[in-house]
């Protein structure tokens, strides 16, 4: 069994993802891979369901 790659979970959250190291060092390894995409469909979003999400959360 290798070790978990911590060298390149924290290049992707503090350097490419740009996370705070408090906000880094709390998430989960799923949460992270979610925010990597490794969860998300490869057809993306529309742009109709992107307007959409846009309106529903305006933030």
């Amino acid at each position: 069994m290798r070790p978990f790659p911590w060298d390149m979970a924290m290049t992707l959250g503090l350097s490419r993802l740009r996370l705070p190291p408090e906000v880094f060092w709390r998430l989960s390894l799923p949460e992270l891979a979610a925010m990597a995409g490794a969860f998300a469909d490869q057809s993306g979003l529309t742009r109709g369901e992107v307007e959409m999400l846009m309106r529903r959360f305006p933030d």
